[in-house]
């Protein structure tokens, strides 16, 4: 991930906590959510001279990378020591 990308993945995430704090995400239509996002992604397409749709493709797939990296991490920690309890696995991680 570029150091360009990891910012608007923060950006939108940290909009994202924000916007969202409110809502259940099991309960919460995806199209619902994906509509509270659209201000920071109209924002950085302005910016970035994107469109809003190339943003949120971009958004997509910046989050399925940092999911499967944040996976790797907890493969890793959990490979590297079988006796941690769940506590010591979860600091690590962090």
């Amino acid at each position: 991930m570029t150091p360009e990308n990891k910012k608007i993945l923060n950006r939108i995430n940290a909009y994202a906590e924000k916007a969202l704090a409110d809502i259940d995400p099991q309960k919460t239509p995806v199209s619902s959510q994906l509509e509270t996002l659209k201000p920071v992604m109209e924002e950085l397409a302005k910016e970035t001279g994107k469109s809003v749709e190339d943003i949120f493709i971009l958004y997509m797939d910046l989050a399925s990378e940092a999911a499967v990296e944040a996976e790797k991490q907890l493969q890793a920690a959990l490979e590297g020591d079988e006796d941690a309890n769940f506590s010591a696995i979860a600091n690590r991680v962090q």
